[in-house]
């Protein structure tokens, strides 16, 4: 029981390894897909960042000393070449727009008729002039203000806030659109990297760990396999161990009766009596077979009794009979050593207990008595009555019925005496004495005597 509940266990571990497999890929995919967004859009960001800072530093460096006049952006005759001439330097920069405060475009180089014309000042523009820090993004130009450069053939672009300062005080802002395509082409070939690099390092990481849970599950099923073949081994070995077992107890048994010549066969016909009897009540094989035990064994604690008392032809003294009476203990002392004996403990140690209280050795009455003890008690007296003694002789079959008869309530237990007869008149060959064992002719097995029995 004990190496089959391991085996369960280890069945079940190797479910769970199993499983555990299945849910780590199922973690590694999903952090290497959340790693895998998370640096995307940190290069993303990057690129952006870096492309924000040239353009800013180049447009500032170029055209602030061009516009900036008197802490206001004003755009004379000569700065209009000196930004022509900036802008194809910069082939990447596609549009410029300068804004001052209250939102009106003081100049571009694409519809230079928007000029001087006031617009709503997006959120990305209030939040430059506001604060003075540039900002960028790629973005579509759906915008009423940007509608010259979408019909100049620039919807997807690179857009670039920065602040025009004089004096520590923003007094606008540049907006330019640069070629967005270097810089998403950059992120696109990097991002591709990065998603390959990133799974390649997960699935290397989630197969080395198949590698380790198979070694794991590979030596789980080789200790299964050990543990099998020794619990064979073993239940073999215990098969091997309790009939040996068994055997020394039966020849131990049957050194009792070699003993006493008078006796010869008493715990072999005790056995089939009372099994008879415990079938006649219907009992379950996993208490008919402790019975059939008891029922052979039950004298076995005789082996500590004196032969000269166990012989004895005439009447027992007071201090010989409680020497005699003391072997249902010794057998259950006996017994007791065996492991796959237990269970008779109690029909050895009792048999002799009698229905109304006055039996040995522990005076158990009515239902204390257990129900295989009760019967291996009646089985005995039966044999005991049936068949020659040095100090009685064989009851008739007329005699011992009436002697369970009258024992009925008093030595013996009632439903026992009634599946007694009843077994009898099923069974009756099954109560035969020494006599028909041996061939002889007698009243046993009269079929008149049977129908009395009952």
């Amino acid at each position: 029981m004990a190496t089959s509940n391991i085996s369960q266990k280890i069945s079940r571990s190797l479910t769970l390894l199993r499983a555990f497999v299945l849910a780590s890929a199922i973690l590694l995919a999903m952090a290497a897909l959340g790693l895998s967004f998370v640096l995307t859009h940190a290069l993303r960001q990057q690129a952006i960042d870096d492309a924000r800072v040239s353009l800013t530093e180049y447009t500032n460096g170029v055209l602030h000393r061009e516009l900036v006049h008197g802490g206001q952006i004003f755009f004379g005759h000569d700065a209009k070449g000196v930004v022509r001439d900036t802008l194809e330097a910069r082939p990447d920069i596609l549009s410029v727009k300068v804004w001052r405060r209250d939102g009106v475009l003081a100049w571009t180089n694409i519809a230079p008729e928007r000029i001087g014309k006031t617009f709503p000042i997006s959120h990305h523009l209030s939040e430059v002039i506001d604060t003075g820090r540039a900002e960028a993004n790629v973005e579509e130009l759906d915008s009423a203000e940007n509608a010259a450069e979408a019909r100049s053939g620039i919807h997807r672009a690179l857009e670039v806030y920065a602040p025009v300062v004089d004096g520590g005080y923003v007094i606008g802002a540049f907006e330019i659109y640069a070629d967005s395509s270097p810089v998403e082409a950059s992120i696109a070939h990097k991002k591709h990297l990065i998603w390959i690099a990133t799974f390649a390092v997960f699935a290397i990481l989630w197969a080395l760990l198949v590698l380790l849970v198979r070694g794991a599950s590979r030596m789980l099923r080789n200790q299964t396999d050990q543990l099998r073949k020794r619990s064979r081994d073993l239940m073999a070995a215990y098969a091997k161990l309790e009939e040996s077992s068994l055997e020394a107890i039966e020849s131990l048994n049957a050194t009792v009766e070699a003993k006493d010549p008078y006796t010869a066969g008493h715990s072999k016909r005790v056995e089939r009596i009372a099994v008879a009897i415990g079938e006649q009540l219907d009992l379950p094989k996993n208490r008919l077979d402790p019975l059939r035990l008891g029922a052979l064994l039950h004298d076995i604690g005789k082996l500590g009794v004196p032969d000269a008392v166990l012989t004895k032809p005439a009447r027992l003294t007071g201090e010989e009979f409680e020497q005699i009476k003391r072997h249902s203990e010794e057998g259950a002392r006996i017994v007791g050593k065996f492991g796959p004996l237990r269970e008779t403990i109690p029909i050895i140690r009792h048999h002799h207990e009698r229905w109304d209280g006055h039996g040995y050795p522990d005076r158990m009455a009515g239902e204390e008595i257990m129900l295989e003890a009760a019967i291996v008690g009646l089985a005995d007296a039966w044999d005991a009555m049936t068949t020659e003694r040095p100090y009685h002789r064989a009851l008739t079959l007329e005699e011992a019925f009436a002697e369970v008869r009258n024992g009925r309530g008093t030595q013996f237990a009632p439903a026992v005496v009634d599946a007694f007869f009843a077994a009898h008149r099923r069974r009756p060959v099954e109560f035969r004495g020494e006599e028909a064992e041996n061939g002889e002719d007698g009243e046993v097995a009269g079929p008149h005597l049977v129908a009395e029995a009952s």
